[in-house]
């Protein structure tokens, strides 16, 4: 895995060289910030004005649901947005949405809790579905093995698929998604990671260093969520935050006070996995430091300013004590002991391009939801 020669850091938001495919202009600012300025801002207006569409949208879900128990479906981890998007459509929006919860075995007890904070809080149902923990266990040590970084492959494709799943039997058209511009308009540069629906590329990790058969897994692939889903079956994944100005403090303070809800020291760090993985693996072993795209989210939107995202970079993510107390938990929980588990932080850097994959059909499909405004983010 080569590295740029030259270190450079954007100089209007704080996106790096640890990026290797990053390209600057004359005034040394980053082709996503450009990207955001000319595309993506202009049509947005940081949600301002979207007030028709969303109420037409809003409609919409709640003509298709009508005469049934529920108008949508609303997959929530207990992490920040998918928590405000739930308050969000039911408070604001008076959709009647299931809330569904995909257990991978990696959550937190805070995660936990805030679900169950909310949930009782506003008297709505919840489903909750666990994965076979056998399965996941072994999924999620075939990456540690591989070399790769994207290690959140395994818990991500089953969150995704067992929703696209229960809508599709249950004939629910609307998926609720808390995904959106406001403060994740820069997602982790494509250098950092891969899809995670390539079926080719997790079949190949899990024929190498799999030891168990993957019999109730909940694979899906790119065919299924991208076509299959949309057009055949009509299940729409809709992003609501994006119709509506979104400031994250706000939305923190909304969700303290009205539900007690426990804020996380970072995005994601409601599972213990993505908390490991984010917090001290990519940044320890590959130089990744998730916080960049983070922060730099936030500087385009007028949420955080450069200075403050500087000082934030200046300090390691989670503390000593917190990476000795996840090596150990993770290493448990993966039945290896904290040897093995660190052999994989010492071996040789592998990327996807080290196992099968099918890349050029990814990159062209990003390429084409974006030109089309399907995808509103900006993905390099």
């Amino acid at each position: 895995m080569s590295k740029k020669d030259t270190y450079q850091i954007c100089t209007n938001c704080v996106m790096d060289t640890s990026d290797l495919n990053i390209k600057f202009d004359e005034k040394g600012v980053c082709e996503r910030c450009n990207e955001y300025y000319e595309n993506i801002l202009p049509d947005w207006q940081q949600g301002k004005g979207k007030q028709k569409e969303l109420n037409e949208l809003v409609a919409k879900i709640k003509k298709e649901g009508q005469g049934k128990p529920y108008d949508c479906l609303l997959g929530m981890s207990g992490g920040f947005d998918s928590s405000y998007m739930l308050h969000f459509a039911i408070k604001e929006l008076e959709l009647r949405p299931l809330v569904f919860h995909v257990d991978a075995g990696w959550n937190t007890p805070f995660a936990e809790e805030n679900i169950t904070k909310m949930v009782k809080k506003l008297g709505i149902d919840l489903k909750v579905e666990k994965i076979n923990w056998n399965e996941e266990r072994d999924f999620q040590l075939a990456f540690f093995k591989s070399g790769v970084p994207h290690l959140d492959i395994p818990q991500d494709l089953a969150f995704v698929s067992v929703l696209d799943n229960y809508a599709k039997k249950n004939k629910i058209k609307y998926v609720l998604n808390g995904g959106n511009i406001s403060t994740e308009v820069i997602v982790n540069p494509n250098s950092w990671g891969y899809w995670g629906t390539d079926m080719k590329h997790n079949r190949d990790i899990i024929r190498k260093f799999g030891t168990v058969p993957m019999d109730t897994y909940p694979f899906t692939n790119v065919f299924n969520r991208k076509i299959l889903m949309p057009y055949l079956y009509g299940v729409k994944v809709v992003k609501l935050l994006n119709y509506v100005p979104y400031i994250k403090k706000e939305a923190e303070v909304l969700l303290q006070r009205e539900y007690g809800w426990t804020p996380y020291p970072q995005k994601h760090f409601e599972s213990y996995m993505t908390k490991f993985i984010e917090g001290y693996w990519l940044p320890e072993r590959f130089g990744y430091d998730v916080r960049r795209p983070q922060f730099s989210s936030l500087i385009l939107t007028g949420q955080m300013t450069r200075e403050e995202a500087i000082d934030k970079l200046a300090t390691k993510p989670i503390s000593e004590e917190e990476v000795k107390e996840l090596f150990e938990k993770i290493a448990s929980m993966l039945e290896i002991s904290t040897e093995e588990l660190k052999s994989y932080m010492d071996m040789p850097l592998k990327t996807y391009k080290d196992y099968k994959h099918q890349d050029y059909l990814f990159d062209l499909g990003a390429r084409i939801m974006y030109w089309v405004k399907l995808d509103k983010l900006i993905r390099k």
